[in-house]
C-alpha cells in the first residue's frame, strides 16, 4: 500500500469525489484509510465521563485506498506512486522510497 499517514490525498471516486484531505489513519490489512473531512457517519454514543451528554456523534469512517490518490508535494498534482531502491549511507544498505510517477521525485515520509 503506497498511502501513508499524513499524506495529502484527493478522493477520486464515490460521493466525496474531488475532495482533498490529510490521511489520519491507515488500515493496511483492510486496504482502507481515514481521510480528514471525508465520509462522515453518525454514531450513537452513550453518556460517559468524557462525554456526559451522550447523543449522536459525527466522525470520519474509512474509505477504500483505491478511491484516493496521493498529491505529490513537489508538482502539487495527484499522481500514481512508484517504488525505487536507493542506497542509504547512514544505514549502509538499500532501502525503498516512494516516487512520484509524474515528476520522478522522491516522497519524503515525515
Amino acid at each position: 500500500m503506497r498511502v501513508r499517514k499524513n499524506d495529502q490525498v484527493l478522493v477520486i471516486a464515490g460521493n466525496y469525489k474531488g475532495k482533498k484531505g490529510k490521511v489520519l489513519k491507515v488500515f493496511p490489512e483492510k486496504s482502507q484509510v481515514i481521510v480528514e473531512g471525508v465520509h462522515f457517519i453518525k454514531k450513537h454514543a452513550r453518556p460517559t465521563q468524557k462525554n456526559p451528554q451522550g447523543g449522536i456523534v459525527e466522525k470520519e469512517a474509512p474509505i477504500h485506498v483505491s478511491n484516493v490518490m496521493v498529491i505529490c508535494p513537489k508538482c502539487n498534482t495527484p499522481a500514481r506512486m512508484g517504488s525505487q531502491q536507493v542506497f542509504n549511507e547512514q544505514k549502509q544498505r538499500k532501502s525503498h522510497v516512494r516516487v512520484c510517477k509524474n515528476c520522478n521525485e522522491m516522497l519524503v515520509t515525515g
